[in-house]
């Protein structure tokens, strides 16, 4: 029989109304079956860890990344697949981390959860559930369907490092804005093959050491010296650049001498774009020429969210800055497209 892990870390689809106050309260996930009926009609064997304390997704940190990827490791040849309940504000950030941290992953691991609790009538969670199960759980001959770190929800499956949440109030909460979805799941749960990563070839191992001393500048029309400098000439590590249009910024004097500065001083710097479709291409416009030349990278079509993972987990590694340097420029877990 199939054996699936559902890890239980927080979040709103693990949530019911209390009965005496009214309130949204944990329910016991160990007791998933009394509160999902419709998983008896599955024929998977089900285990169920839950966090204690369970975590509201704004408080997810490298930490609980850690003590996730330990987890699988512990559990990874007892279990044909892995399923992730997830609060939704900071899922595509945890999927990002792990796509990272789990190499050579051959089995699906899928982070889902929720818009409203799984007490409510209306609620999207069973759906979400249920279908992150049929995933985790859907091989191709002896090998997972789906060998990666991905997100499922809506009906729609997105690959983990490729997804973004644009949206807190409808059920269609998250997107893939550079990257077609993995799977549909209609009538009939469609893969589309020619999008999932291929099966690795190499043994499953993890790395949990991940380095999260990094700052973000984000540019706007009238951004101030002050600002650029508040995190230029602060102790972080690397800094992404949230860029407009294809990865363009001011060229006043002052900034650029900022971003040099940053730079001399072994500071990685990113260029990502505001917009949420699309690539960075450094060097097209005059306003970009400059940061390409002083040695600021590319981020291409990664989003924010798999940018600041890929540079904890690169800069956890320990390798020369300038092999940190190589590898944010290339694809390491199907993250960009360059």
């Amino acid at each position: 029989m199939t054996k699936i892990l559902i890890i239980y870390t927080g979040g709103t689809i693990g949530m019911v109304n209390d009965a005496k106050t009214g309130t949204l309260i944990p329910f016991d996930f160990a007791q998933i079956k009394e509160n999902v009926p419709e998983l008896a009609r599955l024929d998977y064997e089900l285990s169920v860890h839950s966090f204690d304390p369970i975590l509201d997704s704004s408080n997810m940190n490298p930490a609980v990344w850690a003590e996730l990827a330990n987890l699988i490791l512990a559990k990874y040849e007892a279990y044909d697949g892995f399923v992730i309940l997830h609060g939704s504000d900071t899922m595509s950030f945890t999927a990002s981390a792990l796509s990272f941290m789990l190499q050579n992953l051959g089995k699906a691991v899928v982070l889902t959860g929720s818009q409203l609790p799984i007490g409510e009538i209306r609620t999207d969670a069973k759906e979400n559930l249920i279908t992150a199960l049929e995933i985790a759980a859907t091989k191709s001959g002896d090998k997972a369907m789906v060998p990666e770190v991905c997100v499922y929800f809506d009906y729609q499956l997105f690959r983990g490092n490729r997804s973004i949440k644009y949206n807190s109030e409808k059920f269609e909460a998250f997107q893939s804005p550079n990257y077609s979805i993995l799977a549909e799941a209609g009538v009939n749960l469609t893969f589309y093959h020619n999008y999932i990563l291929p099966y690795p070839t190499e043994k499953f191992k993890i790395h949990t050491d991940l380095n999260a001393n990094i700052g973000v500048l984000k540019m706007y029309p009238g951004i101030t010296e002050l600002a650029v400098k508040a995190i230029t000439e602060s102790a972080v590590d690397a800094i992404v650049l949230e860029a407009f249009g294809s990865g363009n910024t001011t060229t006043a004097p002052w900034f650029i001498a900022c971003l040099e500065r940053a730079i001399a001083q072994d500071k990685i710097i990113v260029d990502i774009s505001q917009c949420k479709g699309g690539s960075v291409q450094l060097g097209v416009y005059e306003t970009s020429r400059k940061l390409q030349e002083m040695g600021v990278l590319s981020g291409y079509d990664m989003t924010f969210e798999a940018t600041v993972t890929k540079l904890m987990f690169l800069m956890g590694q320990k390798l020369p800055i300038k092999e940190v340097k190589r590898l944010m420029e290339v694809s390491i877990a199907g993250e960009l497209s360059q």
